[in-house]
């Protein structure tokens, strides 16, 4: 079975506004493209095995085990039992960020100015951590559950001292990311600016999901090819879906 976007099987899709949160639940079989609408977006995402919320992504894993530091078309997403929980079978962006965490209320104040909801209504300056956790919160989940996550749609680079930094204009109006769920998984999502974006306003992009069935992968699936650990990895979770 063909893992490309197909009109034909798309089961639902809902734009998330700049700065807003989102989560749901993405069945093994399932992906989930997400389209930058106007460009420079950011989305922050966390992973859960929506059966056993205990296992989450773990970031160490994933990165060691494909020995890269940023994802994109072939990578996978390895929970902290060695599973494959997503996989990403098509990326137009080419980079994204794993290592620079979340913006707080602190830092979108100190680079914003203030904004609230008394005064600003929904058009308040949100932040991708409170965001986070409120999805969280619904499930059952809190800030012990924060872990490492994942920023969608940023590039950020290191120099020979280490130092970190954004780069400007990295995705595009229109670019996309396809992820494959190869478990039942929890998502939750916050557009929320990156933590280093260097823009002086407060201007977040809206992201497009859209799900369709994209089916298990094969053997000869690009991210079950990317390197022998996938291999394993792929294995581990086929097991534990084993009936």
């Amino acid at each position: 079975m063909s893992t490309k976007f197909d009109q034909n099987k798309v089961l639902w899709e809902e734009a998330v506004p700049g700065g807003c949160h989102w989560s749901g639940l993405m069945r093994r079989g399932t992906a989930l493209r997400l389209t930058d609408l106007q460009g420079a977006a950011n989305v922050s995402m966390l992973l859960y095995n929506a059966e056993e919320k205990l296992e989450r992504y773990n970031m160490p894993d994933t990165l060691k085990a494909q020995h890269t530091a940023y994802l994109t078309t072939g990578n996978v997403c390895y929970s902290d039992m060695g599973r494959v929980m997503a996989s990403i079978i098509d990326d137009r962006v080419g980079w994204h960020d794993t290592v620079c965490g979340l913006s707080d209320a602190e830092l979108i104040m100190k680079k914003y100015g203030p904004s609230d909801y008394q005064s600003n209504s929904n058009a308040m300056y949100r932040n991708a951590k409170d965001g986070l956790l409120v999805e969280l919160s619904k499930h059952g989940l809190g800030k012990r559950d924060l872990v490492p996550n994942i920023n969608l749609f940023s590039k950020v680079i290191a120099d020979e001292s280490g130092t970190l930094s954004y780069i400007e204009g990295h995705s595009k109006a229109g670019d996309f990311i396809d992820i494959r769920f190869d478990m039942n998984v929890l998502v939750v999502l916050s557009t929320a600016p990156h933590p280093l974006d260097l823009r002086h306003q407060y201007q977040p992009a809206d992201v497009l999901l859209t799900a369709w069935h994209a089916g298990l992968a094969t053997n000869e699936d690009v991210c079950v090819q990317h390197c022998e650990q996938n291999k394993r990895g792929f294995i581990n979770t086929t097991r534990f879906y084993a009936s």
